[in-house]
């Protein structure tokens, strides 16, 4: 049997190869009637795509590459979901690669990882998305990438994000809101821009509120579970102890939240407790905990969907766009009851 080729199924639609290749990828620019016409010869024909053939006749690899260094394998995984759902839609392939930002070889590393996958571009996540040095070596080889939840602006790339600041100050009010004045603060990872926009948020809703703050009850984290653990340690050792703690993402939140009831404090009676993200712990946990979520799986899809369509010579313009945070309170924050 003579094998189907995408100029069969041109020649069998009455289509013109281009519009083919359209559908094939996705693509718009594609009336729906024409879509359907070409869907349903694909079936009819039984045609299935060469991959590496459809890659040579349009210079593509199709594959996305996406970079992270980030020690919570919850949040890489939510990205990981957001950029195949985009991958999957317009037949793209995903290639997943770990780096570190402050190692020495780093535009080494990135170089050989372009060299050896011939990707068709990259998705960066934090803290690469912030990376001024790494942002500069991909636009002087000119490499398509996006910026997934930076701080940077940068009106020529793509860029994705949540509102940080805010989705901090929300809790850090609703914790004020609740009676508490005393609320201890744990950063994150140096290296990432929410960092900052996190604390940022803290310390507006501090000033908003007029309660004066205090650098003692801020404690450096690095997003980990385990840098949560040290922090809580170090603001549970305080005298008096705080009445509540916002930690900057929930795996910090939850060593609080265990090293506090190892301490014999109830939560949220004795302490309330807040976190950051709604990762998957914040609800498995007890009590659960009181967070931001942040939309990590539908920021990384837009990105790489965007990315694709830049790509494919379909989108003119660079997308940039900030997604709500969301408060979501939990059993792990209640008013501050004040002794007579």
């Amino acid at each position: 049997m003579k094998k189907v080729t995408i100029n069969s199924v041109a020649t069998y639609a009455g289509v013109s190869k281009k519009t083919v290749s359209r559908v094939l990828n996705n693509e718009p620019n594609v009336s729906p009637a024409t879509r359907e016409k070409v869907l349903k010869v694909f079936k009819e024909l039984d045609y299935t795509p060469n991959p590496i053939a459809r890659g040579l006749a349009r210079n593509r690899s199709f594959i996305i590459g996406c970079l992270y260094d980030n020690p919570s394998k919850s949040y890489i995984t939510r990205v990981q979901s957001g950029a195949l759902e985009a991958c999957h839609k317009h037949n793209y392939n995903l290639l997943i690669h770990p780096c570190e930002l402050r190692g020495e070889a780093l535009i080494e590393n990135i170089e050989h990882l372009l060299t050896t996958s011939r990707l068709d571009g990259m998705v960066l996540t934090p803290p690469f998305s912030d990376s001024q040095e790494l942002i500069a070596f991909l636009k002087r080889k000119k490499i398509h990438f996006a910026r997934v939840a930076s701080a940077i602006e940068d009106k020529d790339s793509i860029s994705v994000r949540s509102n940080d600041e805010q989705g901090a100050f929300e809790i850090t009010e609703h914790l004020i809101k609740l009676g508490h004045t005393s609320i201890a603060f744990i950063k994150g990872h140096p290296d990432h821009s929410a960092t900052e926009q996190r604390f940022s948020g803290y310390q507006r809703a501090l000033t908003v509120h007029n309660i004066e703050f205090d650098s003692e009850l801020v404690a450096e984290g690095n997003f980990s579970y385990h840098s949560g653990a040290d922090s809580a340690k170090e603001i549970l050792d305080l005298q008096p102890t705080p009445s509540a703690v916002f930690a900057s993402n929930d795996y910090m939140a939850a060593a609080v939240l265990k090293l506090a009831t190892q301490r014999q404090l109830q939560v949220p009676k004795d302490i309330s407790i807040a976190g950051f993200d709604n990762a998957p712990i914040a609800r498995h946990i007890w009590p659960g905990l009181t967070t931001i979520a942040q939309p990590v799986e539908e920021m990384t899809r837009q990105a790489v969907e965007q990315l694709i369509l830049q790509i494919s010579d379909e989108q003119t313009s660079v997308y940039q766009a900030t997604l709500e945070a969301k408060l979501i309170t939990r059993e792990s924050t209640a008013k501050h009851l004040v002794d007579d």
